[in-house]
């Protein structure tokens, strides 16, 4: 397995464009969210409420943006091993991970310059407006 590095951390212009990609996705499908955009260096760069938005997503979406950053994978992942029982169920003993989906990787040529976490509907909902959001990051 190849080791994925940090890069150099997500410009606000970039952040902004991510939140905004992230808004369009979650309006055209009709979900009031929170998007989390964290740089390479876990320091929040953009936190975006939509209208309407639960308040408990403000949190949960900055939690998620952290938990992809650190430990270098999709919240998706993190969900699937907890999911999956046995060993999986270790990472629920992790101080800080929120092992639900909706936090990705911003990536450019290869490492990591941020994350996203999107919070505000059902878990896969937040991820297909993360993974949409994410594409926003061109090499």
């Amino acid at each position: 397995m190849a080791i994925v590095e940090y890069g150099m951390p997500i410009s606000l212009a970039e952040a902004k464009k991510v939140a905004e990609r992230a808004e369009a996705e979650a309006r055209a499908n009709g979900w009031a969210m929170v998007f989390a955009v964290m740089d390479s260096t876990g320091h929040l760069v953009v936190l975006h409420k939509m209208d309407h938005a639960q308040f408990g997503s403000v949190a949960i979406a900055q939690g998620k943006a952290l938990t992809a950053l650190n430990f270098k994978r999709p919240t998706k992942a993190i969900e699937d091993a907890v999911a999956g029982g046995g060993m999986g169920l270790r990472m629920l003993a992790v101080e800080g991970v929120l092992p639900l989906e909706g936090g990705v990787l911003l990536m450019r040529q290869g490492r990591i310059i941020g994350s996203l976490g999107v919070s505000g509907a059902a878990s896969n909902q937040d991820g297909i407006v993360a993974a949409a959001a994410a594409a926003e990051i061109k090499d």
